[in-house]
């Protein structure tokens, strides 16, 4: 059941179903490049069943016209009135504006529905994943200086971002 619809997607909670194409998205290294190393099928299925459906920890961005998931969205509340959001999107549908599009629509659906004080998102890609939080509204609320370790196993910066429901407002 679609919790949203956009023009051209409807983002709603996995299911098993969605197995091959959540694997399309992480099981691909270079969709994972700043996060982790690519996920087996074995690690993909767990990771959907304990995370996706059992937590509720993220919803699936489903394509109509493709009529497959090809987006995962990172939707988390991490305390009351504040939430994670993070994304990885099926690199067959980059530079389409899908992941904008997306998270734009879950932003709202946080605001309204859920009545959020706070989104905020964390990336060690200072360029694509930081001009998209940007474009999100979000502004940057700082850099942990070699924080965790990127998947080529040296340091790198954590780069936090945030949006507040003030600012969310001004923007509509």
């Amino acid at each position: 059941m679609p919790l949203i619809e956009t023009n051209r997607l409807v983002i709603r909670e996995f299911t098993m179903e969605d197995l091959s194409d959540l694997h399309e998205i992480l099981g691909d290294a270079e969709t994972m490049k700043y996060s982790e190393p690519p996920y087996d099928p074995a690690k993909t299925q767990a990771f959907l069943r304990s995370f996706c459906i059992d937590r509720h920890g993220a919803l699936a961005a489903w394509e109509k016209r493709a009529q497959k998931v090809i987006g995962y969205i990172l939707f988390s509340g991490a305390q009351s009135g504040v939430y994670e959001m993070g994304w990885f999107f099926n690199r067959s549908f980059w530079r389409q504006g899908y992941a904008c599009e997306a998270c734009k629509a879950v932003i709202e659906y946080a605001f309204q529905d859920r009545n959020a004080n706070k989104i905020f998102a964390e990336t060690i890609d200072g360029v694509k994943s930081i001009g998209l939080m940007r474009k999100l509204g979000m502004t940057q609320e700082g850099i942990q200086r070699s924080q965790v370790r990127g998947p080529d196993g040296h340091w790198a910066d954590l780069y936090l971002y945030g949006l507040l429901r003030e600012q969310w407002e001004k923007l509509h």
